[in-house]
């Protein structure tokens, strides 16, 4: 038995934490913040908003589910999923497009805007289906320490099919002309951090994951997930300390020997560091770093965001559960990000409305908003800036479901953007996702999940392998964990 601690509590913590109690591991998680979750992290108004602070998507159900199921349990028993339908509108300069809940619905909205494109969905999503089933069940779950882990008969003889070098774009523009339609396909890949000219065509795996399983909601908002894995942790043994920020690592014969919490030292075993990766190296030696300041410099990170939680004290008609204002060129608003890495002119943004489908998350008759805008890392954030921004996205909103005055009838607004992400959770450059799964990002060119120069330090999380994302982080911690639980001594 080893004694372990973890740093942070995000989804990625969470997931190790489990599985390493599980192995019957004394298992300590410290986390800076007075609750778990990391950016998934929850908070209620004195009024009765409850805003889900970050993940707001529910896809894969499967890949969550699984999990749960690694511990005889099911996600049933912690929380009720819906399933939504519409599964979200997006919003487009001439029209609106919602994407159905049933897959033969969205055949037919398919063949309506595009002739042939019912048949051309059905070809793109059996390689999708194939992609999922082989990357998310076998590709995804490699530690990635090099790519001796990839030769086997199944991935060897998958390769071709998983369309690695293929990019994404392209890839769409062979099964459809439609702008619309090819928008729709690009949409989940953004999730990924990059344009879709830069992602790999493996990962039209994502539209199997949510056009063809479902986008859900699980009741009492997406925090239900970070309550569930901390009590699965919790159960084998967990100990979860908050308000406990870990400053610094340290080190005896090139081994972890200890953590600096609140002032206090606290020896160790194993280190598994769910924290920003950067971050967690600054609580090194600078010698026995991973990477340099040069290395992550030369990343390609995933987008930062301006986030605002409102909440709107009237019932917005014609508003989904989930809206994608697309009606802007995302080509142009793409450039501004990674590109001149400025504040978009004509901006594209999502609008999350959890209250049209759970009335516990706002007060009777009142609206909770969340609002969302990809924008570039590092740049300015004041809040003169933000309200610009965010009186651009109510005009909007306005002019799609018919409301008037929406700014003066908010009784509760708090923004978030680059400045928070860096100051709460010490994200490298104020990202949001993590580093963009760009070919060059991903896999063995991920940053490694172990230390080259410690044996017992390990990484997880979304700036390590598999990537950004919920499910992806969760695998993350299984990864990690099972390098933990078969280190010897």
């Amino acid at each position: 038995m080893k004694k372990i601690a973890i740093i942070g509590s995000g989804f990625s913590g969470l997931s190790a934490a489990a599985y390493t109690a599980k192995e019957g591991h004394e298992v300590h998680v410290f986390e800076k913040h007075s609750q778990p979750g990391g950016r998934a992290r929850q908070f209620t108004t004195e009024n009765g908003y409850v805003f889900d602070m970050g993940p707001s998507w529910y896809w894969m159900p499967d890949i969550i589910n699984n999990f749960f199921k690694d511990f005889n349990l099911d996600s049933s028993d912690f929380y009720e999923l819906i399933s939504l339908n519409p599964q979200f509108e997006m919003i487009f300069s001439d029209e609106k497009i919602a994407v159905p809940e049933n897959y033969n619905d969205l055949k037919k909205l398919f063949e309506e805007i595009e002739e042939g494109a019912g048949d051309k969905l059905d070809d793109f999503m059996q390689a999708a289906k194939y992609k999922y089933n082989v990357g998310m069940q076998d590709f995804v779950s490699k530690p990635c320490h090099n790519w001796f882990e990839f030769f086997s008969p199944k991935i060897a003889n998958s390769a071709l099919k998983l369309d690695l070098l293929s990019n994404f774009r392209s890839y769409v523009a062979k099964y459809f002309k439609n702008e619309k339609l090819k928008m729709l396909m690009e949409f989940p890949v953004i999730f990924l951090g990059a344009s879709p000219k830069n992602i790999p065509a493996l990962y039209s795996l994502m539209n199997f994951g949510g056009y063809a399983l479902g986008t859900h909601y699980p009741m009492g908002g997406f925090y239900q997930l970070v309550l569930a894995m901390q009590k699965v942790g919790e159960k084998h043994g967990a100990k979860f300390h908050f308000n406990s920020e870990v400053k610094k690592i340290n080190t005896t014969n090139n081994k972890v020997s200890s953590l600096i919490v609140n002032g206090e030292v606290h020896e160790f075993d194993v280190i598994i560091a769910s924290s920003d990766y950067h971050h967690s190296e600054s609580l090194l030696d600078e010698n026995l770093r991973n990477y340099n300041e040069e290395y992550w410099k030369s990343k390609t990170f995933a987008p930062s965001c301006l986030i605002y939680y409102l909440g709107i004290k009237e019932i917005i008609p014609n508003l989904k559960h989930h809206t994608l204002f697309f009606e802007n060129d995302l080509d142009n608003h793409i450039d501004c990000i990674y590109g001149d890495k400025k504040w978009p002119e004509n901006p594209l943004f999502y609008i999350c409305c959890p209250s049209k489908t759970d009335k516990h998350v706002a007060p009777t008759n009142c609206e909770n908003v969340f609002l969302l805008m990809p924008i570039a890392t590092g740049i300015n954030d004041n809040e003169a800036i933000r309200e610009k921004y965010l009186k651009q996205m109510l005009t909007r909103l306005e002019k799609v479901t018919g409301t008037e005055n929406l700014y003066n009838k908010i009784e509760y607004k708090k923004s978030y953007c680059v400045s928070d992400f860096v100051n709460d959770y010490n994200a490298y450059g104020g990202n949001a996702y993590g580093l963009a799964n760009t070919l060059n990002q991903t896999a063995v060119f991920k940053p490694k999940i172990k230390n080259k120069k410690i044996k017992n330090l390990y990484y997880t999380g979304q700036l390590t392998v598999p990537g950004p994302g919920v499910p992806p982080s969760i695998i993350s911690g299984k990864i990690v964990a099972n390098e933990v639980n078969h280190l010897k001594n």
